[in-house]
This record gives structure tokens, sequence and C-alpha cells, in this order.
């Protein structure tokens, strides 16, 4: 048993530092092509041959790696399926790098999760691993990945147990997941590969007055996360009904993000928005209607076949609404863009609570009621639509019909991460 247990946590801990390696490498070159666009915004006018470019390298070498983190979700699922493919790492790798370079508007969340989620099968298939340690070696990517990413081990933890079912958590991998993402943080920090951090200087008594106030930013909170959500499956079943060869269909898209850049005058809404973050965080100088302009962006820019994140882009749209929304209902803007950077997240992504421990983790304790109000109220009346597909419902919270296969699969995995006698 303990030489069974030995080989289960060996692979947490090469999975978590190769997670963790791969997600300092991405985001020093995120870095370095960010800057580059920012030096030479022409870059932007390459967008379409970096679209077909990107679309024929999935064509040709892609295969199922194509369908990004809905591949690693289903293959929890099933985890006797094809698997995730380990080139999935490079391509992803690549082609996020390619599309930030020329300015569409993405994140980095995908980028890492993929990541993780790559080396986590390859480890799998190595050990010939059965299905339940397959299942947590993956979950463990996932983690991995997304704490590494962010610098946010504990929402990374349970992000990856929260993600796979609208509803409910599964507690088979808390171990395992926990290890992966402090691991992964570690390895990026001891890399010298560090995280922005966003200040709110002040933070308010919580009155039943303010409280209300966050009620009704969870609500709006609500609209904005099922907006982007919405708007990105719309643009992608179109463009996909419409240009059916993926080559033409993202250059027609890099055009469009053009034609929408030019129209906005300026770049700001381009890349990860880093600046226009700091900006909600830092002055009163946001633009009212700065996370609509992101929020089409961004929507235009995945939803046309370019490759990265949500998350990064949500977290730019809701702390740009929130420090918006600050001077419609008399709030403080760094506390207004906080709560707005986690809940609109959390309503895209159907996370509430491995959101509120980000915010926790990026806020500080001080945060955590106000992160939790809007973010819970935002979830609870946000419905079905999310933005990760093959997401499953575990609870009557959502009114969508559940296969019969899928609760079992549900089932089945609720046992403890042990050998089985």
């Amino acid at each position: 048993m303990m030489r069974v247990l030995g080989w289960r946590y060996v692979g947490v801990l090469v999975i978590a530092v190769g997670a963790g390696i791969a997600s300092a490498v991405f985001l020093w070159g995120l870095e370095h092509v960010a800057l580059l666009f920012a030096q030479h915004p022409a870059l932007l006018y390459a967008l379409p041959v970096a679209g077909m470019l990107i679309a024929w390298i999935y064509q040709r070498y892609g295969a199922r790696a194509a369908a990004g983190n809905n591949v690693i979700i289903d293959q929890i699922y099933a985890p006797a399926g094809p698997g995730v493919p380990l080139r999935m790492l490079p391509l992803i790798l690549t082609t996020t790098l390619l599309t930030h370079l020329c300015g569409g508007s993405a994140g980095r969340e995908g980028t890492a999760v993929q990541m993780g989620g790559s080396l986590a099968d390859a480890w799998a298939r190595w050990r010939q691993a059965e299905a339940h340690d397959r299942r947590i070696w993956l979950l463990t990517g996932i983690s991995a990945g997304f704490g590494s990413v962010f610098g946010t081990p504990l929402a990374g933890a349970v992000f990856a147990m929260e993600v796979l079912a609208r509803g409910g958590m599964r507690y088979t991998a808390l171990v395992p997941c926990l290890m992966g993402a402090l691991i992964g943080d570690w390895t990026v920090r001891w890399l010298g590969v560090g995280h922005a951090v966003y200040v709110v200087p002040f933070i308010p008594a919580l009155t039943p007055l303010l409280a209300g106030k966050l009620v009704l930013a969870g609500l709006l909170c609500a609209v904005v996360g099922v907006a982007f959500a919405e708007l990105h499956q719309r643009i992608d079943g179109i463009s996909k009904r419409w240009l059916p060869w993926p080559v033409w269909r993202a250059a027609v898209g890099g055009v469009i993000v053009i034609v929408a850049t030019l129209s906005m005058g300026t770049t700001a809404y381009n890349g990860l928005s880093l600046p226009l973050l700091a900006d909600a965080f830092t002055t009163n100088a946001v633009p009212t209607w700065a996370f609509v302009s992101k929020l089409i962006l961004t929507a235009l820019t995945l939803g046309f076949g370019f490759k990265g994140g949500e998350v990064t882009p949500l977290f730019v749209i809701g702390a740009t609404f929130g420090a918006t929304l600050s001077g419609w209902i008399d709030a403080p803007p760094a506390y207004m863009a906080a709560v707005g950077f986690i809940a609109v997240f959390a309503v895209a992504a159907n996370t509430p609570l491995a959101c509120v421990l980000m915010g926790i983790e990026l806020f500080g304790a001080g945060m955590a009621v106000p992160v939790a109000i809007v973010t819970f109220i935002g979830y609870a009346v946000s419905g079905a639509t999310g933005i990760y597909a093959q997401q499953r419902l575990w609870s009557q919270h959502h009114p969508v019909p559940v296969v019969d296969a899928e609760v079992s699969h549900l089932h089945a995995a609720r046992g403890r991460w042990w050998p089985h006698q």
C-alpha cells in the first residue's frame, strides 16, 4: 500500500513541478510579447495571418487539443478515453503567445490549465495508471496550472475540484490538488517569476446599507458574466456555421478584431489589458464603458478561434465594471473593483468557492465577506450559462437535464484517494 501511495505522490510532485516550470516559461514569454506589442502596435495588422497560422497548426497537428480545457474535463469523466495529447502543451503555449503578440484579447488561465493537464495525462499514460489515479493526476494538473499562473494556490486547489460540475464539488483529490497548487506556485516563485499585486487601500465597515449595495453589485455582476459567456458562445456558433474552415474563420476574426480596435481608438483593450486593470485599483480614470469594450473584444478574439484563456479578461471586465459601478452607488472604487474582479469570473466559470478564496489570497482577509456577498449573489442568479461547455450539473441549482452516465461518473468518483481494498 505504501509503495502505491508513494508512486501516487511522486506523480503529484512531478506534475506540479512540471506545471510550475511551464507556467513560469509562459508568464516570462507573455511579458515579453506584451512589451513587443506595446512598442509596436502595428503588429495588430498581422492578427489575421497569425489566426490563419494558429488554425492551420491545430488542423495539422492539434487533433483533440483544439477543444482546450474541455478535453481535460471530458477525460476526467471518462478516464478510459483517448487521452489528453502531450502536444497540447507546446501548441497552446506557442499559439497563445502568438495571439498576444498580435493584439488578440485573451487570457492565460486556459493555457496554464491545458499545460498542466497534458503533463498530468502523459505521466498517467507512462505509469499505465488506473482510472482512479488518472483522474486524480488530471485534477492535480489543473490545480497546479491555475495556482501557479495566478499565484493563488488555495484557489487553484478548489478550482480544480469545483470546475467539473455546476452546483457541487468533488473532494476526491483534496490533498493532491492542494499539494499540486502549492508546489506549482512555489516553482514559479523559485524561478523568479512574480505576479501583479492589487491593493484595496480602504475597506469600509460593512453596514446594512453597504451590504445592500453589494447585493445589487452581485446582481449586476451576474448580468455582465452571463453576457460574456453568451456572447462568446454565440460568436463561436455563428462563426463556425458561416465559416466552417477554421483557417478562414480565424482570418475573418482577425480582421473584425482590427476593425473593432480601430473603432475604439485605443489598444488598451487588446492583450491582457493589465494597465487597465491596474488603473481600476489606483485611479479614477477608467472609462465608464471600458468593461463593455473589453468584453466585446475578448468574445470576438476567442469566438473566432484564437487561443488563450478567458479568466484574465474576466478580471479586467469585472474590475473595470466595479470601478464604474462605484460611482453609481457611492462606494470606494478600489473596493468595488476588487469585488467585481472576483464576482464576474465566478459567474462565468461557475466556481464561487474558488473565487472567494482567490479574493482572500489577492486582497486579504478583510475582503472575504464583501467578496463572498457579491460572488454568491451573482452565482445564485446566474443560471446555467458558463465558459466551460463540458461542465456537468451536480444539483438542481441550474435547470438543465442531467445525463445518467454523468451522474454515475460523479457518484463513482466520490471515494477517497486511497488504495482499493
